[in-house]
């Protein structure tokens, strides 16, 4: 099992270690509930230098990206970032990642931990650009820093005017007194806030750095217990629960960064899907009768029909009730409808509804 370059720290805080992507990771300091609160309220801070980041260098940078993502990455500009996939030849999804353009032949691609070696290889094989190709997943750790008071606590550490940064932006500049850390309006919380890139060996420091800044603000470290349950209520999707190698991304309601304005990675089969319809959606649903969906219990109508699976579900925090996501059969998908979730063999009544479940 890897450690990131913080696992001492997140040990010395008593934190519950548990492999996770092999990562030995937090998966909680104080309770799940609390470090939730936290980061819906205040401010809190994540270690997620498990993920990966690849470097794309070069004239033909572009058309890689182009050609084995689904959304448009030429609507980039310099300190942009865009929610993207990469689609497979089966119409279904290699993983999810984020393209950041550093200049018009630089960009960053992040990808999640359980994917870095099998998104390389994907990428690699299309890479008829001569791109360069950088794998700097193992020296690069990430921070995200997210809730309301996430500025407010960052900014002594650095000049970047972090209030004035639109959603989906980064900078580059000097944070902590470290220089060339990128800096992003990014996260996966719902909360707002910020993610933080940098070389291991500025670790301890920049960690340190932004606790005592963040101090008068009631910055508190999260482990990932909290970080499933806050994008659970935002509705994001996490790969291997909610996405994967079966699943398109108009059945998972990305449609948004699906752009038949190019060719891609099959294009022409979810061309088709989108103008035929799909058989099956990617739904909310909350549960009305008490009890906690959780991943691949089954959807069934009343009659007792499997209509789906759940692919995601926990008890909400923030609302108090038990919530879910899950694939179900198209006519079932309408908002309202009332749906089963087969908990011990019992039928437990829960409603389809629309996400966000949590609206700040």
């Amino acid at each position: 099992m890897k450690n990131t370059a913080l696992t001492e720290k997140h040990i010395d805080l008593g934190a519950k270690m548990v492999p996770f992507a092999g990562y030995n990771m937090p998966v909680q300091y104080v309770g799940i509930n609390a470090e939730h609160e936290t980061v819906r309220k205040s401010v809190g801070v994540f270690d997620v230098s498990h993920m990966g980041e690849f470097i794309l260098k070069g004239e033909g940078a572009l058309a890689l990206i182009q050609k084995v993502t689904s959304n448009d990455a030429s609507k980039l500009y310099d300190g942009k970032v865009q929610y993207s996939c990469l689609t497979n030849r089966d119409g279904g999804i290699v993983d999810d990642l984020l393209v950041y353009r550093i200049d018009d032949e630089t960009y960053m691609l992040v990808v999640n931990a359980s994917n870095i070696e099998k998104d390389w290889n994907w990428i690699a094989g299309f890479n008829d650009e001569h791109v360069e190709m950088k794998n700097i997943s193992d020296r690069t750790s990430l921070l995200a820093v997210q809730g309301p008071k996430a500025a407010d606590s960052l900014q002594s550490l650095t000049d970047i005017d972090l209030a004035a940064m639109e959603y989906y932006s980064f900078k580059k500049g000097t944070f902590a007194g470290v220089d060339n850390v990128v800096v992003s309006a990014t996260g996966y919380t719902g909360a707002g806030g910020f993610e933080i890139y940098f070389d291991n060996q500025y670790a301890e420091q920049i960690w340190d750095a932004i606790f005592k800044a963040g101090e008068p603000f009631g910055i508190k470290p999260i482990g990932l217990g909290a970080r499933d349950t806050l994008r659970l209520e935002m509705g994001f999707c996490l790969y291997g629960n909610d996405i994967d190698d079966q699943t398109s991304p108009l059945e998972a309601g990305l449609g948004w960064i699906t752009k038949f304005s190019k060719s891609f990675t099959n294009s022409e089969t979810l061309e088709k899907q989108k103008q035929e319809g799909v058989s099956r959606k990617l739904v909310g649903f909350e549960m009305i009768d008490r009890g906690i969906p959780r991943h691949d219990y089954e959807i069934v109508d009343e009659t007792g029909k499997v209509i789906g699976k759940v692919t995601s579900g926990t008890q909400s925090p923030s609302l108090q009730k038990a919530i879910g996501m899950g694939y179900i059969d198209t006519v079932a998908a309408k908002d309202g409808t009332e749906i089963f979730i087969k908990i011990r063999d019992n039928k437990v009544k829960a409603k389809v509804v629309k996400m966000p479940f949590y609206k700040a």
